[in-house]
């Protein structure tokens, strides 16, 4: 379960404008993909810079359940798949997405049932879309009194293709035409085509709803397979066709967590200062990059040179009208630096946060009505019209997101407590010793460049 604080954290204000250089760790999205393909390869992989927190932790045991080699040494993991996936097992799945999306669809691999939990706030997250491909595609699945969590995957018995070889040939169930609604969450497709090239036929994912939101995290799936050699046909929209054969083992670099590094860049932002992120991708299939066009909306200036990622902030912040669709786990930061804005901001597209950690949008309503923001929440966003804010106990809902906007508006508004400031551990278990030290170095006057690798 989720580690809880004995009692609140005080945000800490800003002394003066802040003025830092940070660097953050590894992508969460990248890492647990990574590690997903590393499973499924015909070869030993190693990863470099993988996330070391609560979700990347969750993804490493779930694979060693089921029967991976995963050896850590000098901050690199080395990832030894098995010649068939292990059946038979409990995966924990905490909060983290990716694990309850995207496991269920190796379990549909593995050579007996393999039954998923996770933390209380997990039953709420949608489900259904996933484990009905899953079901259409021969797998078993058991529901226990909800259409979420817990639930059981037993696979189809696998079919092996001519010529196939322990790790590079063995497949899974026939595959074939499946098709879904995605609209709720693009984890459901990306946790299908991480599969699909080890069905016997192939995957051809069909998406029929809503428009998907976050389809950049869907284009880094398709980015990543095609570098380990599968065929992935993308080319009609809302639909993708994935050739069956081998994943072949790569060694990767994972790039920085550009959505953990939006709080220390809105930190410029709100308080006129200037914050420096280093290394940021000249290019990056990330929706955290877009981070850079939001604060310069705002009324930031923004500048990429060298590697580096600099945000500086003016006098003023101006409300704007933002379609988060595409990096909607930026809400709760740009919620933030809205509430702080001279006049109203409208975020739209990103309903579907309603089932992440928690009901972010509710949430948001509700923490920042309690510092006397005037918020209104509906199917689609919010809008934010600022108000003179005050002081109050922020909830953090068990969710890293809401936790990093509460110390965002800390910085200027005095006496913001965080309920709890360790669910930060999920992605970024290192976010209060960076975010106390930007603070440090701004009242000493340096610019100090911290690595927070352990």
């Amino acid at each position: 379960m989720l580690s809880t604080s004995s009692r609140p954290w005080l945000a800490p204000a800003a002394p003066a404008p802040v003025t830092a250089t940070v660097r953050v760790p590894g992508s969460k999205s990248e890492t647990n993909r990574a590690l997903v393909l590393a499973a499924l390869a015909n070869g030993p992989s190693v990863i470099t810079n993988g996330l070391h927190a609560r979700d990347s932790a969750l993804m490493r045991e779930a694979l060693r359940a089921l029967g991976v080699t995963i050896e850590e040494e000098d901050g690199q993991w080395r990832v030894i798949p098995p010649a068939r996936l292990s059946g038979g097992v409990t995966v924990e799945c905490g909060l983290a997405g990716t694990v309850m999306r995207f496991v269920p669809a190796l379990a549909a691999l593995a050579d007996g049932p393999v039954r998923f939990r996770g933390d209380e706030q997990a039953s709420a997250r949608p489900m259904a879309p996933l484990l009905g491909a899953l079901s259409d595609l021969g797998a078993a699945v058991r529901t226990e009194g909800g259409p979420g969590l817990p639930f059981t995957v037993t696979g189809a018995p696998p079919r092996v293709a001519e010529g196939a070889v322990a790790g590079a040939g063995l497949q899974g169930p026939a595959g074939g035409v499946v098709t879904l609604d995605s609209s709720t969450s693009s984890q459901y497709v990306s946790a299908l085509l991480l599969v699909g090239a080890r069905f016997a036929g192939g995957l051809d994912l069909r998406h029929v709803g809503p428009p998907i939101p976050s389809l950049p995290h869907i284009a880094m799936t398709v980015a990543m397979l095609r570098e380990r050699g599968v065929d992935v046909d993308d080319s009609e929209p809302d639909r993708w066709r994935v050739a069956p054969g081998p994943v072949a083992a790569a060694d990767v670099v994972v790039e920085p967590d550009l959505s953990n590094a939006a709080p220390f860049l809105a930190a410029a932002a709100v308080t006129g200062g200037a914050v420096t992120v280093r290394p940021w991708p000249a290019s990056t299939l990330q929706p955290g990059d877009q981070i850079r066009s939001v604060l310069s909306a705002f009324g930031a200036d923004v500048s990429h040179d060298g590697g580096a990622l600099t945000v500086r902030g003016r006098d003023y912040l101006h409300g704007i009208h933002v379609d988060l669709r595409e990096a909607s786990e930026l809400t709760p930061v740009v919620a933030a630096v809205a509430a702080l804005a001279d006049s109203t901001t409208r975020i739209s597209g990103v309903g579907h946060v309603r089932g992440h950690e928690t009901d972010r949008l509710a949430a948001l309503e509700a923490e920042l009505r309690a510092l006397g923001c005037h918020v209104d929440a509906d199917r689609d966003g919010l809008t934010i019209h600022p108000r003179l804010l005050g002081g109050a106990l922020w909830h953090t809902y068990a969710d890293h997101r809401m936790a990093q906007a509460g110390a965002l508006l800390g910085l200027v508004v005095p006496d913001v407590e965080l309920e709890d400031v360790t669910c930060t551990d999920k992605t970024m278990p290192e976010f209060v010793q960076l975010w106390t030290a930007m603070l440090a170095d701004t009242e000493a006057g340096t610019d100090v460049d911290r690595d927070p690798r352990p």
